[in-house]
């Protein structure tokens, strides 16, 4: 395999690790736990799992004997920088607990438990891996694990191997699987441990014991490079405005973050914009309200960041899109129609009359993208919904009646923009690399003592890497019921943008100055592996905030 001389140079960095975890170590249990919200709820469907303590490592002076383990590892869901540093952390840890441990992967996501196509996964192959970005080690899958069928096929190849535990690094929806899975084997008594391990670059995934998922720091860090470069190209031929979707379905920790780190003209966070009840119009208005005032200052360029998941947190929108989840929910007559007039009509017929005006009023390439087929979860893949494009149509229409009015004396070009799959698979920063390999070695020790629904946490992430803490959080105390297909299910309540935050503050109080200046760009280049601390260790901005530490 052919070699680029920066993955070369990779391959030699040895990942940072809390002291803690390169000690020899002794388990302690703090405070019993419970579940995000509807906690009854949650108790009775995780009887065996519900309720369990928080987990820290201290320090010991000698360590114990483990005994020899099998575990096999999950790639869930889609991919983020670091899942290959969290395998050979989990690799690496097994070994140091015991030599004669034994690590498998499950091939191509979950549907490996269930299909029994698995690897065992040794120093040489662990190696070519390390530091590396992607999952195309084992590959990754989206399938569900929610069946009993499935677990009772894990179940026949863990007992095959002779597999004790199973690590599952993915996302809410694949760690919520993972919990399903521990409660069922621990109500069968099948000696078979689930932990999993927080990875989504949305950044969604967290609480005050996970700070943040890994992927989030160098996804943010790759596109606030390509908008950074964007900017200055803006700036200097002064003719385009660009508007820039990011990857981020559910939560705006994406557009904010790399709106900390860039400081562009117009930053939409979809949270505030539920909080305000702000219309598809109200957004626009807000957007050409930066490009008259941009305008009469002569500065006819500028950019736009928009999260992907804007459209569903537009309280009218967001309406039809419920409707339209449950009314093609497994709907064969709608699909079985062909002709997308056809299955126009059809949509309009069965929506309620508020939701119809709305479907009626969007452009019809847009309500068609909110007809595709659903997620796995049932949801519409916003990811498809071209936002930026129905931004740009529709602010264009509003420029043109004002410069009628002689309001706007402006010249209106545009560039779309979307960054998604460019910072999926990135080499991880040495943030990631870092903690994703703490994570890792979590997991090994979480498993060699005994520990099931569980998820790894790592935290004090703004500190040195040494001065982490590593432990252990219940999977429950993450959990809330969410409506999913027209019924509600527990999953992992997904962490959303505070408004209250410091991280949206921030934003908050420059936003005005961002918008009007084009002084106030930041150009944050490529991410640095090789130099000085302050330049190729640092969090995110986000995470630096909320840590009530200053970004000046």
């Amino acid at each position: 395999m052919k070699k680029s001389p920066l993955q070369i140079a990779r391959a030699w960095y040895m990942p940072k690790m809390p002291k803690v975890l390169q000690d020899n170590i002794v388990i302690r249990e703090g405070e019993k736990t419970e579940s995000a919200a509807d906690q009854s709820e949650i108790a009775e469907l995780f009887p065996n799992t519900y309720g369990m303590p928080l987990i820290y490592f201290d320090k010991s002076e000698q360590m114990p004997d483990f005994p020899q383990v099998n575990v096999g590892v999950i790639l869930s869901g889609g991919q983020a920088p670091g899942g290959h540093n969290v395998i050979a952390g989990l690799y690496d840890g097994l070994k140091r607990l015991n030599s004669a441990n034994k690590l498998y992967g499950f091939i191509g996501g979950p549907s490996g438990l269930i299909e029994h196509k698995v690897r065992q996964l040794n120093k040489e192959t662990i190696d070519e891996y390390r530091n590396t970005g992607g999952f195309d080690i084992i590959g990754s899958g989206r399938t569900k694990l929610e069946e009993e069928w499935q677990f009772e096929k894990g179940i026949e190849i863990c007992k095959m191997l002779n597999i004790n535990a199973i690590v599952v690094i993915g996302g809410d929806d694949s760690n919520t699987n993972a919990c399903v899975l521990a409660e069922y084997y621990k109500k069968k008594k099948c000696g078979i441990q689930v932990i999993g391990c927080p990875k989504t670059i949305d950044g969604d995934l967290k609480n005050e014991i996970i700070e943040t998922s890994f992927g989030f720091d160098t996804a943010c860090k790759v596109y606030s490079e390509l908008i950074g470069n964007i900017q200055r190209d803006a700036n200097s031929a002064k003719k385009y405005w660009h508007f820039i979707r990011l990857m981020g379905r559910s939560a705006s920790h994406i557009a904010l973050e790399c709106a900390l780190q860039t400081q562009p003209n117009v930053a939409i966070i979809s949270e505030e914009v539920e909080a305000k009840a702000l219309t598809l119009d109200d957004v626009v208005e807000s957007i050409v309200n930066a490009i008259v005032k941009r305008a009469d200052a002569g500065l006819n360029f500028g950019t736009v960041l928009i999260p992907e998941g804007l459209i569903e947190f537009i309280p009218a929108v967001k309406k039809l899109i419920s409707e339209l989840n449950d009314m093609l929910a497994d709907n064969e007559e709608f699909v079985e129609l062909g002709t997308e007039d056809a299955q126009r009509e059809y949509v309009k017929g069965r929506l309620s009359e508020e939701s119809c005006k709305v479907f009626r009023s969007l452009p019809k390439g847009i309500a068609r993208q909110l007809t595709l087929d659903r997620d796995p979860h049932g949801n519409v893949q916003v990811s498809l919904i071209e936002t930026e494009k129905l931004l740009i149509e529709m602010a264009a229409k509003r420029l043109a009646q004002l410069k009628a009015e002689k309001i706007y004396k402006g010249k209106f070009a545009t560039i779309g923009h979307f960054f998604g799959y460019e910072g999926r698979c990135a080499i991880p920063s040495n943030f990631d690399a870092d903690y994703c390999y703490s994570l890792g070695f979590t997991a090994a020790l979480l498993i060699s003592a005994g520990k099931t629904g569980y998820m790894a946490s790592v935290r004090n992430l703004t500190a040195p890497a040494s001065e982490w803490v590593a432990g252990g959080v219940p999977i429950t105390m993450l959990f809330n019921m969410e409506k999913r297909k027209g019924k509600f299910v527990p999953v992992i309540q997904k962490a959303l943008v505070n408004l209250n935050g410091a991280p949206f503050k921030y934003l908050e109080q420059h936003r005005e100055e961002w918008a009007n200046d084009q002084l106030n760009y930041i150009y944050p280049g490529p991410i640095q592996y090789f130099g000085p601390s302050e330049v190729c260790d640092q969090p995110t901005r986000t995470l630096t905030l909320e840590k009530g530490e200053k970004i000046d």
